[in-house]
């Protein structure tokens, strides 16, 4: 089947009784690529006006901003151990550590430094760092005339604060409001994970950035080396009173020492006591002999465990090892070799077989006696091993008691040694600091160098004009796509025939072109001056649309209407039944909009005294009160102009007499309505008829009121051919990307 013309040209099926699935309105439009294209060129206008006033906005304070000048010095703490002696870190570098370099960043923010600084560089007199300096802006002076003008109202006397701010200011309050002013403007910071910090400066004028940044490095150098020297001054006079005390106490010390280790006879061997080294080489004899007596006892062992195992002793490594035993062997294998010849040829008894087992004989008893020998030598050997073991056990034993009474006595001796140790110490760590004092320069240097002054800029740091509209630019950029997605987002119209099927799940009929400002104003006569226009063939496919909805029955009773006023369901009504007549079909249109009677005025130039309230009242014919438009045959049925009634027309069972009468001599009647938001009459005609249009219009009707009216119809039962939008800007809707890219190819076939 056909649907009316839509410049999409996308086609569905329309079915009688289909009802809508309204339930499910889109919240949000933008659901897929196509949509974002297409809504970002909906809203183009919008997004470069947008870019343009973040632009203007970012352009119009970035000129007119007061240029700063930013410059910093760089200062780097020595990492360099420079000091010997560590006492008491008085005089020592810093620990180069994070937590010590952020305690330096702070030293270099503080406020007694900055008042140094100030008082350095006289920015007391400067109004860039003095407020109270500074000339009233015409903002200060228009608070204080409107403060003033309160204050004379309500008798609160005269303002004096712009005479209190021209007065000569507290010194001291002077300099305090300076020095957050200068702290305000300049910066230190740890360079990375460095031992570097970065000092920076603000100024209007570039020279005095310089000036401050250097100056505050500097300032932090003199500040180090004024503490050392005060440092070393405290020092020294203490320290030259300590080494006097320090040096009785240590020749008191020594000297105990030496009367005690006299007195108790330990005498020193280099670095132990005598006792203590003979102790030492005996226990070493003592290891050595213990391992030789097992060794010895593990080789007696073994050939007994062999004996008592039944095994051949002369098997075991002492076996082995003796030359006898071996050449015993070396007799015993030849003599083997030669019995075993003799048996193959002498039986046993034989005399030359009974010498041979003779030899055999002697071979191993001499072997059985070399073996006796050699367990008799290792027992010698273990005994031996043994009493010399037990000799060296009972020195060791002598030595221990020995020695056991000189380490009570050395007990005594380690703690006047001790004693005497931290004397030393002492008295020479005070000496070698007192040295140090003396000759050693690194005293007199801070512990951070400045790594790079401060130079003047050349080039304002703020603002920094092209970064400044680069980023308005982008700015606007993003600002624009949100609003973008905030109209998107909030916009209810209905604008494509994709968002009504998906919306509300009802068939779209096409878009209705909106025609020129001349043409608007009759478009029933354009369309027979144009019968093959755009806008007449969307007419065609509305009508051809509405005949084949049901194949099943026969469409002959239709009704236009739509949410609310103005939306051109009168014009589309009128153009539709034009078409249907200049399409041969008997066609007959009825005014029902009691209200407006928008039909009656634009079919019909003369109503009379006879219309549709009159037929149906039964004062005269259908044929009486019927109109004929001359150019296409249409027939029309009017509506009077001083006949009004407040009865249910449509609901009356004179109606459908009436309705029945007419299906018997047209082909199709077709009804104008008014608003089915606003007219009960028109939900009880969209019950009756075979099928119910809504009309829509582009970029006005907004979807709530589609819902609504989709819903009203259902819960009536209405038979809904679809949706149709109407005064569709067709350029506009396909720049927009609604249409489908060829259409400006098949425009072509339409006659404008």
């Amino acid at each position: 089947m056909n649907k009316p013309f839509r410049l999409e040209s996308s086609f569905s099926s329309v079915n009688k009784g289909y009802t809508p699935d309204y339930g499910g309105l889109a919240e949000e439009k933008i659901t897929d690529p196509n949509q974002i294209v297409r809504a970002f060129r909906r809203r183009l206008p919008v997004f470069f006006l947008v870019i343009l006033a973040v632009f203007s906005t970012v352009a119009f304070f970035t000129f007119q901003a007061v240029p700063i000048y930013s410059t910093s010095a760089s200062v780097i703490i020595d990492s360099r151990e420079k000091n010997v002696v560590d006492f008491g870190s008085v005089l020592s570098g810093l620990p180069p550590d994070s937590a010590i370099v952020d305690t330096e960043v702070e030293i270099l923010r503080s406020r007694s430094l900055a008042r140094k600084v100030v008082q350095k560089l006289d920015l007391t007199k400067s109004p860039e760092f003095n407020p109270f300096l500074r000339e009233p802006s015409s903002m200060d002076q228009a608070k204080a005339s409107v403060k003033g003008l309160v204050l004379g109202l309500f008798g609160g006397g005269r303002d004096d604060s712009l005479e209190t701010e021209s007065s000569q200011p507290d010194p001291r309050l002077e300099m305090d409001v300076t020095i957050s002013t200068f702290l305000a403007k300049t910066s230190a910071s740890r360079i990375g994970a460095t031992y570097g910090i970065s000092v920076g400066a603000d100024s209007r004028d570039p020279e005095m950035a310089a000036a401050i940044a250097n100056g505050i490095a500097e300032q932090y150098l003199v500040e180090q080396l004024d503490a050392k020297y005060e440092a070393t001054r405290r020092a020294n006079a203490w320290i030259e009173d300590r080494l006097a005390d320090l040096r009785d106490e240590l020749n008191d010390a020594e000297s105990l020492v030496e009367a005690y280790r006299s007195a108790s006879g330990l005498f020193m061997a280099g670095a132990t006591t005598l006792n203590e080294q003979q102790m030492t080489d005996l226990n070493a004899q003592l290891i050595v002999q213990r391992a030789d007596l097992a060794e010895r006892e593990a080789r007696l062992n073994s050939v007994r465990q062999a004996a008592e195992a039944g095994n051949s002793a002369d098997a075991s490594s002492e076996a082995l090892q003796s030359a006898v035993i071996a050449d015993l062997r070396r007799q015993q294998a030849e003599i083997d070799r030669e019995k075993a010849d003799l048996e193959n040829r002498y039986l046993p008894n034989h005399p030359e077989i009974q010498r041979i087992n003779q030899q055999t004989s002697n071979i191993n008893a001499q072997i059985r006696t070399e073996i006796r020998r050699i367990v008799s030598n290792l027992e010698n050997e273990v005994t031996i091993s043994r009493q010399r073991l037990n000799s060296l056990e009972r020195n060791l034993s002598s030595m221990r008691a020995t020695l056991s009474e000189n380490n009570r006595a050395s007990v005594r001796l380690r703690e006047l040694e001790r004693n005497a140790e931290a004397a030393r110490t002492t008295y020479e760590t005070y000496l070698e600091r007192y040295k140090q004092i003396d000759d050693q320069e690194n005293l007199a240097e801070a512990d951070a160098r400045i790594l790079s002054q401060a130079m003047v800029p050349t080039a304002p740091s703020f603002p920094k004009t092209s970064l400044n509209l680069v980023i308005g630019l982008l700015l606007g950029g993003f600002v624009g796509v949100g609003v973008i997605v905030i109209i998107e987002t909030l916009n209810s119209q209905l604008s494509t025939g994709e968002e009504i099927e998906q919306s509300f799940k009802v068939p779209f009929l096409g878009v209705f072109p909106l025609l020129s400002r001349v043409d608007r104003k009759d478009p029933a006569k354009y369309l027979v001056n144009n019968p093959m226009s755009s806008y007449a063939e969307a007419l065609r496919n509305l009508r051809a649309s509405l005949i084949f909805a049901d194949l099943d029955s026969k469409i002959q009773t239709v009704t236009l209407t739509s949410s609310q006023p103005n939306e051109g369901k009168s014009t589309l009504t009128y153009g539709l039944g034009r078409m249907s007549a200049m399409c041969g079909s008997k066609t007959l249109i009825v005014d029902g909009d009691f209200r407006r009677r928008q039909l009656s005025t634009r079919a019909v130039s003369d109503v009379g005294e006879l219309g549709f309230l009159e037929c149906l009242f039964g004062e005269c014919s259908v044929e009486e009160a019927v109109k004929v438009d001359e150019k296409t045959g249409l027939h029309i049925l009017p509506l009077t102009e001083n006949r009004n009634t407040p009865r249910d027309v449509f609901g009356s069972k004179v109606f459908n007499d009436l309705l029945e009468e007419l299906k018997r001599e047209y082909d199709l009647i077709i009804f104008d309505t008014g608003p089915i938001l606003l007219m009960s009459e028109t939900r009880v005609l969209a019950s009756k008829v075979d099928q119910v249009v809504v009309v829509a219009q582009w970029l006005k009707t907004n979807r709530s009121a589609l819902k609504e009216t989709l819903s009203v119809l259902a819960d009536f039962g209405a038979s809904i051919t679809g949706v149709l939008l109407n005064q569709v800007d067709v350029k506009k809707y396909h720049d927009r990307g609604y249409g489908h890219s060829g259409y400006s190819s098949y425009s072509s076939y339409y006659s404008d």
